[in-house]
C-alpha cells in the first residue's frame, strides 16, 4: 500500500446510556458525560473540520445490548463525514446492518480475537470495511469490554489476521485510555513493524506533541477523545500535528461517497 493521505485524526464519540461520555480505562463506573445527545457531539466535531469520526457503543461492547441503536443510527444519518463504528459487533448481521445504515467501516474486537478465522472471512467478504481492534493490556489482547484476556500477544493476533486483510488494526493501550497519560508509543511502533496492515492508534493522547509522536511511530490514524472534550487540545491543532505524516488509510473506503453537506465526493 502507498501512503497518500495525511494521518487521520478521528474525534471519538462514545455512547453510554444514550449519552456522549468518556470512560477511564474502559471502566463503566468511571464515566463523565459531555453531551446529552451523541449526535450533538458528532455535529460539533464535523463543524470544526473533522474528516471522519470514531463512534463506539459502550453498552454494546460491555453487554451487547441494543439500547444505543437509535443514537448510532441518528449519528450515521445526520452526518456528512464518514463514521467508523464499534462496540459489541460479533456477528455478520451486526456488521452488515451498520454498513447498510451508513457506517464507512465497522470495528470488531472480541470475536476476532476468539475466532480469528471468522474475522478473516469477514475481511474477505467486506474488503476495506473491517477494522480489527487490538486492545492491549501489558501487550496481551483484552476482550469483552476489556474485562477479560484473550491470552494472545497483540503482534501474534495481528500476524494471524494480516492475510485478511483488515482495513486497519485499531491499537488501544487500555491502561492509558481516558487517562491523558500519553499513548503507548512503543506498542504502536511494534505493531507497525509487525504487520503491513494500516494502524490506528488510540489511548492516552493528551497533546499535539502526542499526535506528532504517534505519527513518527508510523501510525496511519489517531483517535483523540478526552483531550478534545477537556480542551487540552483543539481539533485543528491535532490535525496540524498530523499533517506531515502520511497514511495508507483513506477517511472513507466507499467510491463516490457524497457528503450531505455539499456536492463534492470522497474516493
Amino acid at each position: 500500500m502507498n501512503r497518500t493521505e495525511s494521518m487521520i485524526v478521528f474525534p471519538a464519540v462514545d455512547i453510554k446510556g444514550g449519552r456522549c461520555v468518556r470512560l477511564l480505562q474502559g471502566r463503566p463506573e468511571k464515566s463523565k458525560q459531555y453531551y446529552e445527545e451523541p449526535r450533538e457531539a458528532a455535529l460539533h466535531w464535523q463543524e470544526l473540520g473533522a474528516v471522519a469520526l470514531h463512534l463506539v457503543d459502550l453498552d454494546g461492547a460491555l453487554s451487547q445490548s441494543g439500547e444505543n441503536r437509535r443514537c448510532v443510527q441518528e449519528v450515521l444519518g445526520g452526518l456528512g463525514i464518514p463514521v467508523q463504528v464499534g462496540g459489541g459487533l460479533r456477528s455478520l448481521d451486526d456488521v452488515e446492518c451498520l454498513l447498510e445504515a451508513g457506517a464507512a467501516r465497522v470495528v470488531v474486537g472480541t470475536r476476532a480475537a476468539t475466532e480469528p478465522q471468522w474475522a478473516l472471512e469477514l475481511c474477505r467478504r467486506l474488503p476495506g470495511r473491517i477494522v480489527v481492534a487490538l486492545d492491549a493490556r501489558e501487550g496481551v489482547v483484552a476482550i469483552r469490554g476489556w474485562r477479560e484476556s484473550a491470552g494472545l500477544r497483540v503482534e501474534e493476533l495481528a500476524r494471524r489476521l494480516e492475510e485478511g486483510p483488515p482495513a486497519a488494526f485499531l491499537y488501544t493501550d487500555v491502561v492509558r485510555d481516558g487517562m491523558l497519560s500519553q499513548p503507548h508509543f512503543e506498542g504502536v511502533r511494534h505493531l507497525v513493524r509487525a504487520s503491513a496492515v494500516p494502524v490506528i492508534a488510540s489511548g492516552g493522547v493528551s497533546s499535539a506533541e502526542d499526535v506528532r509522536r504517534v505519527g513518527e511511530c508510523g501510525a496511519d490514524a489517531v483517535i483523540v477523545g478526552k483531550a478534545l472534550y477537556e480542551g487540552r487540545i483543539e481539533l485543528a491543532e491535532a490535525q496540524e500535528a498530523a499533517r506531515p505524516f502520511h497514511s495508507r488509510l483513506a477517511p472513507d473506503p466507499r467510491e463516490g461517497f457524497e457528503r450531505k453537506t455539499g456536492t463534492d465526493s470522497r474516493p
